[in-house]
């Protein structure tokens, strides 16, 4: 019979696995179709400026993989990737310290899929994941796919604190708690855009190591630097006590879904594993197209071509910020995609999004980064997809909402949810990406 458990939306209700209450959509969700109307200042989503790539070089490289390879590259290929490519991911990751060989990686569907490979080969219900406060949201919802728990652990300028560290494993394991592993974005850190300093990389080594911790150390900005490179890769001194994650979506585009884990032997032969049990082989094709261009075109220069145009929207930003903002405190990056802003006492920056949206400019609410609730006096604002002009203007108008909020505030009491009601546009572009 078909079972009845059900609620009169979804029949199937009752035959869910327990892990799917962990799938929920982004608080913000709702409001991203109104938020990609052109008109629309967009300071929400980490969506790479790939316009300024050389699509005259990428488009050379899909016509020689199908000339050249056709039928390598439209069949099944390694669930471990092509060695070709791997080879070309050992040079990328060398610019950052890290030695290693060419069976060591793993190309995954994006560095997203290893996250979940991870999370799916270490995950129990019940576990605990350490990670930075605040993290990255689409990192906290597979943790929470797989019935985990987050605990943050503080971070300032100089990205985690140890000694914050030192105490929450001390806290949790007296109450009994399982770790499983400890999360980090070390470089340019989503959303924060702080980077951990090498004193503190080499310490919060020496204690995962001390304590039994495995360190995920997930690092898609670590190239995209502005005035001076970021220290070099925690994998760089550590190999046996740490799963390092790359990407080309930042440095390249993410429409070819190509990220990578270089993991220890055994982990990683539990990764291949994994791999092929949900996807069978990662695309041969992107695989082909993105390891022609790497022997093709100029990478580095496109790199460096990223981040000089990064950069002059990092500096309209903090330009802006400081002129239409001066009493709000924020990050200063020095590369990524981000800075985290810190509004005025008692604004709320989850309520006060409908009332921003409504004028035309959006953020991603600081919420979206905790998994306990916290950050409603943050908010994480992207300059890596408008124009110098275009985020001016959104500065302009968030800080006309900030002003209100705080008249409002003086004169009533702390902000709170309005309805927001926009007449649809004629034509819907996809969602901003929180990533």
């Amino acid at each position: 019979m078909i079972p009845r458990e059900g609620t009169n939306l979804d029949p199937w209700y009752g035959l869910y696995a327990d892990r799917t209450a962990g799938l929920s959509a982004s608080e913000v969700r709702a409001l991203f179709a109104v938020a990609s109307r052109p008109e629309v200042v967009s300071l929400a989503g980490g969506m790479p400026f790939v316009s300024a790539l050389p699509l005259e070089s990428i488009r050379s490289s899909m016509e020689r993989v199908m000339r050249d390879q056709g039928a390598r590259a439209l069949q099944y290929g390694s669930g471990q990737g092509t060695p070709e490519l791997r080879e070309h991911i050992l040079e990328i990751m060398a610019l950052e310290g890290v030695r290693a060989g060419v069976d060591d990686v793993v190309v995954t569907t994006g560095s997203q899929q290893a996250l979940d490979l991870i999370a799916k080969l270490f995950l129990d219900s019940g576990d605990v994941v350490l990670a930075e406060s605040p993290s990255y949201v689409g990192a906290m919802g597979i943790f929470r796919s797989y019935q985990a728990e987050v605990s943050h652990i503080a971070m300032d300028a100089d990205g985690m604190i140890p000694a914050a560290l030192v105490e929450r494993i001390a806290s949790l394991r007296a109450a009994g708690r399982r770790i499983k592993f400890l999360y980090l974005i070390p470089n340019f850190h989503n959303p924060a855009g702080v980077t951990l300093s090498w004193e503190r990389r080499l310490e919060i080594i020496e204690i995962a190591r001390r304590e039994g911790v495995l360190i995920v150390e997930d690092n898609p900005y670590g190239l995209l630097w502005f005035d001076r490179p970021a220290p070099h890769a925690m994998r760089s001194v550590e190999t046996d006590g740490i799963v390092y994650l790359g990407s080309f979506s930042k440095t390249l585009a993410p429409g070819f879904r190509i990220g990578w884990a270089l993991a220890p032997h055994a982990i990683r032969e539990k990764l291949v594993l994994a791999a092929e049990s949900a996807i069978l082989s990662p695309s041969a094709v992107n695989e082909l197209v993105v390891s022609d261009y790497l022997a093709n075109a100029d990478w580095k220069g496109q790199i460096d071509t990223f981040r000089g145009l990064y950069r002059e929207r990092r500096d309209a930003l903090i330009d802006a910020l400081e002129h239409y903002l001066p009493d709000l405190e924020w990050t200063n990056p020095n590369g990524g995609f981000y800075v985290w802003v810190t509004l005025p006492e008692g604004l709320d920056a989850k309520a006060m999004l409908p009332r921003a949206v409504k004028e035309l400019v959006a953020y991603t609410p600081g919420t979206a980064f905790f998994a306990d609730g916290a950050g409603r006096a943050n908010l994480r604002l992207s300059y890596c997809y408008p124009t110098p002009n275009e985020i001016r203007e959104g500065i302009r108008r968030l800080a006309s909402v900030v002003r209100g909020e705080q008249e409002l505030l003086s004169t009533f009491h702390p902000t709170g949810p309005v309805d927001l009601v926009l007449p649809a546009p004629h034509v819907i572009s996809p969602p901003p990406n929180l990533g």
